[in-house]
């Protein structure tokens, strides 16, 4: 092969080289990038419809219209009926500071628009557009409203949901902002340091405390052999390190029934150590902790410590300490579980969308994503979760003619004050709502402050939510 033929196919190489690359990095992008960057409420083809198409309404369960739009002297505006009240589900779509909540992760659907852009373009031409879809979600106005009163301006969460078909009935996140004056607003709130634009529901990972127990509890009834007895003398030291029950208090001699009623730590930081840190974490990723939760907003993933943690991380562990992490939406969902056979539903918040002239053009349906723990645990930890109401540490959750299961937690927190915590169902022999509360930095303890919210909730949903 003379030079100039060497030459030739050094650059035929270079150039194979170079375009396998491209199409590898093109490839790579939509599988990995693409979404990211066409869900940023900062793209502008999300922009590109807005002028000329009516943004679709948004409604509760009931038909109660909470954002609606209308056309002005060729402008659309956006109306946000409710203020504050549903700035972390609706969000907020304004082209000076982008989308968020549904109005980002619906948008294609309030515009009536297609993924596929080339499509689109071709069907707007074809047949022109100017009305969006509307959003009939699973939210429940009253329960809702209910929920936010509750919580009195404390930084914290809620969240009410159906134990079997996964409908979020209210998500409350405070501290919020007013939707519908956040153009005036928006200086003073992206600067708070309380951090009113974060989804605490959603996003805001905190140390679970005593109600991570329901699933220690799980992982000591899916091990064969474990002694569920245990002699509590209100301290126990784990490689030097002190682990301790409230106020130092000797429960004496617990079965796993007692030991969850009273929240004993010292009970589940050994019976932690019994089980393993193997089986511990797999009962927990059941409870979809280290994976992806799917639902209508943005979601972090609950944390539960990977690799060989060591005895006193694996102790802290079970009682929901260390570097164990979740979200209230996930522990709602550990309630539901429990309340529903063992299996954990995905959540949903939006029902269905249906189009201006009320075609229905999509709904979404139940589905299971794990089962947590088989039907017959799932049905021995609900009794223990009763006798925690009934004579344990959150009798402030009780309701007259109505059996409450339910699991209190107050949460050391590193960085300030515990976090208060509550988590349970009812009524427990046909649950229809679960809950699970929060109220970050309260330096109280769930049974004396997050309890009694979760218990007027509970009695106003069971008494106005149309199941």
């Amino acid at each position: 092969m003379n030079s100039e033929h060497r030459r030739i196919v050094l650059v035929l190489i270079a150039l194979c080289i170079v375009f396998t690359g491209l199409i590898g990095y093109m490839s790579y992008f939509q599988a990995f990038k693409a979404e990211a960057i066409k869900m940023n409420s900062y793209n502008k083809r999300l922009w590109i419809n807005e002028e000329n198409i009516l943004r679709g309404s948004i409604l509760d369960r009931n038909g109660k219209i909470l954002v609606y739009s209308e056309k002005h002297d060729e402008t659309m505006r956006r109306y946000y009926k409710y203020g504050s009240l549903y700035s972390h589900i609706i969000g907020y779509s304004y082209r000076e500071y982008g989308k968020a909540g549904l109005e980002l992760s619906f948008n294609n659907y309030l515009l009536n628009i297609n993924d596929n852009s080339a499509l689109d373009e071709l069907i707007n031409i074809v047949a022109p557009r100017t009305i969006g879809n509307n959003l009939e979600l699973t939210i429940d106005h009253g329960t809702q409203e209910r929920a936010r009163n509750l919580l009195k301006g404390r930084k914290g969460s809620v969240v009410a949901m159906n134990p079997k078909t996964g409908e979020v009935y209210a998500m409350v996140s405070l501290p919020d902002f007013d939707v519908s004056t956040l153009r005036d607003d928006w200086g003073i709130i992206s600067e708070d340091p309380n951090s009113p634009l974060l989804n605490r529901a959603t996003q805001g990972l905190y140390t679970p405390g005593s109600v991570f127990k329901v699933i220690t509890t799980a992982a000591i009834l899916n091990t064969p052999g474990i002694n569920q007895e245990y002699l509590c003398k209100g301290t126990t030291t784990i490689d030097g390190y002190p682990f301790k029950d409230y106020q130092n208090k000797a429960h004496g001699e617990l079965n796993l029934k007692n030991a969850l009623a009273y929240s004993c730590n010292t009970y589940f930081t050994e019976k932690a150590l019994a089980v393993g840190e193997n089986k511990l974490r797999e009962t927990a990723e059941g409870f979809m902790f280290n994976n992806n939760i799917p639902f209508d907003l943005p979601v972090k993933s609950s944390s539960y410590p990977k690799g060989n943690i060591g005895d006193t991380d694996l102790a802290a562990s079970g009682i929901g300490q260390g570097k164990v992490l979740t979200t209230p939406l996930n522990m709602a969902m550990v309630a539901s579980a429990i309340a529903n056979n063992g299996e954990v539903v995905k959540p949903i918040l939006v029902n269905q969308v249906v189009s201006s002239t009320g075609k229905l053009v999509k709904s979404f349906n139940t589905e299971t994503l794990s089962q947590g723990i088989d039907s017959m645990k799932a049905a021995e930890i609900k009794e223990m979760m009763i006798e925690v109401v009934k004579k344990g540490t959150g009798k402030n959750s009780s309701i007259k003619n109505v059996q409450v299961a339910g699991k209190t937690g107050t949460a050391e927190n590193p960085s300030g004050k515990s976090h208060a915590w509550f988590i349970g169902f009812a009524p427990a022999e046909d649950p229809k709502i679960a809950i699970a509360v929060v109220l970050e930095e309260d330096g109280s303890t769930g049974g004396s402050s997050a309890a009694p919210i979760a218990r007027d909730l509970i009695i106003y949903g069971l008494n106005n939510i149309k199941f």
